[in-house]
């Protein structure tokens, strides 16, 4: 036999046991599914920065999450080398480009690596009974069992218990991957799936059946999300799988329709009494989560709110930059403000009706970065709420396939093939790492501009570069009123007092 028999016979042997060996790993979900196709993804990745270097995008050009964002999640989530070299590759004249005073005393706490709890009590201005303080300030977003795989949906939970962070469950209902350690936030949309009736209208016997099968903390009303504001949902009868159809409490193999609108209320004073009715009955904190367009809805939410002393126990505004949801295009890149602009509305107008300090605020839309999540704190949020960036912590490669149901990680996607590649035992791990990742970075930047916590930095200590190269603090930048911004400062001086990064059960809004 010639030798070159004898190479290509152990090539193919190679070629078969390399096979067989990624089929049944559990590592990387890529090389699972395309055992040999997943190897050259690897190759061309490992030279690839080579080549980009002179004939492909730099660094920070790609969209949503340009190179450097996706390569510090993933090191953060392997607990690999998170640091880059060489210095910034940004442009730091550019417009919009933020800045963070650093103080020429750091301090430095004793906390324990990568533990941040939040500054408020959840539910204290309520006097709710299941009032609580969010042991982190940075929590998984909603994102549902049906949008996303149950494993993903598992490795999520799993890694938010690991993390000790909240589980936001989406609107799709809770199902068995829920239930997996990690405390829950239950979100209500428009169709009221695991809280509904034969006719799809709300049911609160089934909600409390739901709320008492799982550790739930908080429930959220969502009245919008960034990536499809204003649209309701449509789930075809293929993808109305038995599983998915037990948690959303609907027929098996029947397309399910969302409305673009609640139908238990049409307006503010419904709302309130909606989510009144709701803690009333359940205990525990509620509140909404929302995009931003309408403006006098705010003022005027805020306004009922001071004046009857009743509504949400916390806000959670998410920007238009978000996009768990697959939406049109139009409303994905036109409808509702971005995050910095639309928080800014919120916020001023429950500071002008002395709400701030009462009300728990959350942010949502590219915040799982800690200069963006600084940023969101200096502008008065308590909690950030991430959604890609866990997705990516779970395997996720920004394939944007995300609406064709053929996630190459079988993330975003319910077929079995696909799916079977991603397991969540392993990938847990990974999110757990991501999330106790950005909360010790965002401590670090804090004790860096000289604050043991985040919510106690000055937020005239961030700066935006605006026209003409000018440096503005946040606040100035995007428009807070000069009430606004003595609220948001007075707000940061109640936090020191009440000392929120120490141990103690003393918080912003307790009492």
């Amino acid at each position: 036999m010639n030798w070159w028999l004898w190479a290509l016979a152990a090539v193919g042997a190679l070629l078969i046991v390399t096979t067989v060996y990624d089929v049944v790993q559990k590592r990387h979900a890529i090389l699972r599914n395309f055992p040999i196709i997943g190897h050259l993804r690897y190759l061309l990745e490992s030279f690839g920065p080579e080549l980009r270097q002179y004939i492909v995008s730099d660094n920070d050009e790609e969209r949503p999450f340009n190179r450097n964002q996706r390569r510090w999640v993933y090191a953060t989530a392997k607990r690999e080398n998170p640091y880059f070299g060489f210095g910034s590759d940004n442009r730091l004249d550019a417009d919009g480009y933020v800045f963070f005073r650093h103080s020429a005393f750091p301090v430095s706490s004793d906390a324990a690596h990568g533990e941040l709890r939040a500054a408020k009590v959840l539910g204290a201005w309520r006097n709710r009974p299941g009032a609580f303080r969010p042991d982190s300030v940075v929590n998984i977003s909603g994102m549902s069992y049906g949008s996303l795989s149950g494993p993903a949906v598992e490795a999520l939970n799993l890694g938010a218990a690991g993390a000790g962070c909240l589980h936001n469950t989406g609107e799709g209902g809770i199902s068995d991957y829920h239930r997996h350690g990690a405390d829950l936030v239950f979100q209500l949309g428009t169709g009221y799936f695991g809280a509904r009736d034969s006719e799809g209208r709300f049911c609160m016997d089934t909600f409390l059946a739901s709320l008492d099968s799982a550790p739930v903390k908080a429930v959220e009303l969502k009245l919008s999300q960034g990536a499809k504001p204003g649209l309701g949902g449509v789930l075809p009868a293929a993808k109305v799988t038995p599983e998915i159809a037990e948690a959303r409490g609907v027929p098996v193999g029947v397309t399910v329709r969302s409305p673009n609108h609640h139908p238990e209320f049409d307006g503010i004073a419904g709302l309130v009494d909606f989510v009144e009715r709701i803690a009333d009955a359940s205990g525990v904190p509620v509140g909404i989560k929302s995009a931003v367009g309408d403006r006098r809805f705010w003022t005027e939410l805020a306004s009922h709110m001071a004046g009857t002393g009743r509504g949400p126990d916390f806000v959670v505004v998410d920007g238009g930059e978000g996009g768990t949801g697959a939406g049109p295009l139009t409303f994905t890149d036109h409808v509702s403000l971005p995050f910095r602009v639309g928080f800014a509305e919120v916020y001023q107008a429950f500071a002008e009706v002395d709400l701030n300090e009462a009300v728990m605020f959350g942010g949502s839309g590219k915040l799982g970065f800690a200069p963006d999540a600084m940023v969101a704190m200096a502008l008065g949020a308590d909690l950030i709420n991430v959604g890609r960036e866990a997705m990516m912590a779970v395997g996720c490669i920004q394939a944007q396939r995300c609406h064709s149901g053929r996630c190459p990680t079988g993330v975003a996607t319910q077929s079995k093939w696909l799916t079977r590649g991603l397991d969540p035992a392993s990938k847990s791990g990974r999110v757990a790492n991501y999330v106790a990742g950005l909360r010790q970075e965002l401590r670090m930047l804090a004790e860096a501009m000289g604050e043991e916590h985040p919510s106690l930095v000055d937020p005239a200590a961030v700066e935006m570069r605006i026209r003409r190269g000018e440096l503005m603090p946040i606040l100035d930048a995007v428009g807070y009123s000069t009430a606004a911004k003595e609220a948001r400062i007075a707000l940061g001086d109640v936090a020191r007092d009440a000392r929120v990064f120490a141990d103690s059960t003393a918080a912003l809004g307790a009492g």
